[in-house]
Order: structure tokens, then sequence, then C-alpha cells
């Protein structure tokens, strides 16, 4: 735009009496405007010189826009004094806890309440027989073996966080055609079946949380220096809903059942 501009002064402060003159002079302010171009280091009729938008002396830290305010430094901030709280009464003086409305019935204790939350529920982790039938043909889990709820873990089957157990599902249950032994938290009436009808066999055992990181994460207890804890019996609620205590460190080879505990794990609950 400043190389326009000087040509066109250059141009127009030219005498321009005759068309001879007028094409002498045009001539000469074009090459005087070019020489000055060259002069520059700009190669090039109406050339422009490169530079960068960006400079050292432009860069500055990550600061905020906006400062923070600073209270009580001075009537001239006008924040000085009372620092914006006012003269006297409670907001000037101290905090409230919160939600306190100046002693009218706070919302806490205005709206209703609604349901509830059971102390007592417990959380299982589902896994289906048709899982369990693909990672077997996959050659991840060993149908020869106790499959505990450790083999599940390490093979995949189930997720990593494991709160109260794991209920057997099931889903796939045609696809099991070999017997197989199993030891989990829960099963359904469908998988049991399903498992006992292929020669196989499914108990319900019991762990607390410290049986559970014990059975999932032995290692832990070996880097602390610490001895495996002793399984921890069913609390008298779920006598009923276990066959028996879960084994520390997990077991490799299941328990038969004998004749009595078959007639009461098959008895209706």
């Amino acid at each position: 735009m400043i190389r326009r501009r000087l040509l066109s002064s250059l141009l127009s402060s030219t005498p321009l009496s005759t068309p001879k003159a007028t094409s002498i002079s045009t001539f000469t302010a074009i090459q005087t405007f070019k020489d000055s171009n060259f002069a520059n280091g700009v190669s090039g009729f109406m050339g422009f010189r490169a530079y960068s938008l960006l400079s050292l002396n432009d860069l500055r830290d990550n600061v905020p826009r906006k400062q923070k305010t600073r209270k009580g430094r001075g009537i001239g901030s006008g924040k000085g004094k009372t620092a914006g709280r006012g003269h006297k009464g409670q907001k000037a003086r101290g905090t409230m806890k919160f939600g306190f409305e100046g002693g009218q019935t706070p919302m806490r204790r205005r709206l209703p309440k609604r349901g509830f939350k059971n102390p007592f529920s417990l959380t299982f982790q589902p896994v289906g027989l048709g899982k369990i039938a693909k990672l077997i043909n996959a050659g991840k889990i060993d149908s020869h073996e106790l499959i505990t709820m450790k083999t599940l873990k390490d093979t995949g089957a189930i997720g990593k966080q494991i709160k109260d157990g794991v209920r057997l599902m099931g889903r796939g249950a045609e696809k099991i055609q070999w017997p197989i032994h199993l030891e989990v938290s829960r099963v359904t009436v469908r998988a049991k079946e399903a498992v006992e009808a292929a020669g196989g066999s499914v108990r319900r055992v019991h762990y607390n949380q410290l049986g559970f990181r014990a059975l999932l994460k032995p290692e832990w207890f070996e880097k602390k220096g610490r001895l495996l804890p002793k399984a921890a019996r069913p609390p008298p609620k779920l006598k009923d809903k276990v066959d028996s205590i879960g084994r520390l460190p997990a077991p490799t080879k299941p328990i038969p059942f004998y004749t009595e505990e078959k007639e009461a794990a098959s008895a209706p609950t």
C-alpha cells in the first residue's frame, strides 16, 4: 500500500505538458520507483518485504485477562474498607453454614423424601455361559480345571471391578456341551440346570471384601509382606444363599457335593 502511494505521488508531481513529455516523465517515475525497490532489497516490481507476524518482543506469559480482585487495599480500589460487604449485619461479619436461609425452613427440609437406599444390597457382575464357552473354545480357559472368579477375571470374561461377586447367567446355555466346574457367588436356575445337564457342577461360595482382594490379587499381600487372610464365614442372612465358604488362595480342584448338600441346594428357596 505504501509503495502504491509513493508511485502515485511521483506520477502526480511530474509535469504533464505534452504527450511526449508525459511518457518520458512516466517512464522516469517508474524507473525511479524500481531503483528504490532494488535499493531496499526487494526483487521485482511492486514487491513486498516478507516479515513474520510473531516476534520475540511480542511473547508473553499466559496471563489471565481478568485479574483477581484484591479486597481491603484502600478506598481507591473500590473494594477497600468494607470490601464490598456493606455495613454491619450477619453477611458482613461472618459466614453461615451451607444451606442456611436466615432462619426460615431450608430447601432440604421443605422438599419431601422419596425412596430409600438399601444398605444391605449386593451388586454382582453377570457372566453368561455362552461367554465362558467361547473362551474355552479359544483356549483361554481350561475346562478340565476348576473355573473360579479369578479365572474369569484373568481371562477377561468379567470386568476388573468385582464389588460383591459374580452371578452366573444362563445366556448361551446351549453352547455348553461338556462338563465344567465353577465357583461363583450366585447362579440362576437356568444356568445351574444347563451345567448339571452337561455333567458339571456349580458351587456358590462366599467371600467378603478382604477375601475378594486375596482371591483376585494375592500378589498385593506378598508385596506388602502380609499373609493371606482366612476365609470369612457368611453372615446369618446369607447362609441359605451360599453353599460353602470361599477358599484362599484360589483353588484349582472342585469340592464334590455330598448327598445332603445336593438335597439342600435343590430345595426351593
